[in-house]
């Protein structure tokens, strides 16, 4: 996967333990939140590049990254979720914008009109992949339990993904066909770009541990762009007058199946947040 590509991973809104579980709510009116937090995904999975027509080259290239921290890669980050509640009712949303250069890949292999061929780790002298995306999602649902302090709502929302892939390789050599005069070049780039759309529905909630600790959940699965797409998050909060403070581990996951350039790429790692509530 070579330069620039991917601003992706907002998450399924509703204020995962990222982000928040809204406090229950009070009969003078709606209850807001907004949730600033911090994100560190290892990025794993395979880009699948369709490459441009070329007598005799190749037809596609499988590029696999990760596992990869961003943080030493990372060059611009925004994550931020917020929700309203009121009754039993919420409407809650989530955004992630990303950059990450230069994340160490490896080619790992090619096609020529439906023969694919394997390409050995060693022959990648230099492959590296740059990902730029945004991740938005937007949700409503309901309150189905309130009760000491544990909670459960339902929902079901959107969560669109504009992704952008781009990778740079350097192998060996280049690979050979299985026809005469077939070939995969030892060096080049390619990149691609997506706009995915999927509908989710999920749950989330928390469950009470304490005066003051409990661990939000949350759950949701989606298609449509992507054969699938899901996310879940299990953490831990203290709460404040003001808000909550959080710990969490969050793992976000596409796959837009066959020939598409997302094949079971996922982002996983703990995210801090604070939530303020008004």
């Amino acid at each position: 996967m070579v330069k620039q590509a991917l601003s992706a991973i907002v998450a399924g809104a509703i204020c995962l333990p990222s982000l928040s579980v809204a406090a229950p709510t009070s009969p003078d009116g709606p209850i807001y939140s907004i949730t600033p937090y911090l994100w560190l995904p290892n990025i794993n999975g395979t880009l699948k590049y369709q490459l441009p027509a070329n007598p005799g080259g190749a037809t596609s290239g499988d590029v696999e990254s990760g596992p990869n921290s961003y943080l030493s890669h990372l060059r611009f980050m925004l994550m931020i979720a917020g929700d309203v509640s009121y009754d039993d009712w919420l409407l809650a949303t989530d955004l992630i914008n990303l950059d990450f250069s230069s994340e160490k890949s490896h080619v790992n292999s090619t096609e020529f009109g439906g023969n694919r061929i394997s390409i050995d780790t060693s022959s990648n002298l230099q492959t590296q992949t740059t990902l730029r995306g945004t991740v938005w999602t937007l949700v409503g649902g309901r309150s189905l339990l309130k009760k000491e302090g544990n909670t459960l709502d339902a929902f079901g929302g959107f969560r669109y993904a504009g992704i952008r892939a781009s990778s740079d390789w350097q192998l060996s050599a280049a690979i050979n066909g299985p026809g005469p005069g077939q070939s995969f070049a030892s060096s080049g780039n390619v990149s691609e770009s997506v706009n995915l759309w999927d509908g989710i529905i999920g749950v989330r909630g928390r469950v009470k541990l304490g005066d003051r600790w409990s661990m939000p959940y949350y759950l949701d699965v989606g298609t449509g762009s992507s054969e699938i797409t899901w996310q879940a998050v299990l953490g831990v909060t203290y709460s404040f007058q003001w808000g909550d403070l959080g710990l969490s581990y969050r793992h976000l996951a596409y796959d837009q199946g066959t020939n598409k350039l997302l094949q079971n790429f996922s982002f996983s790692g703990p995210a801090i947040s604070g939530t303020f509530r008004f």
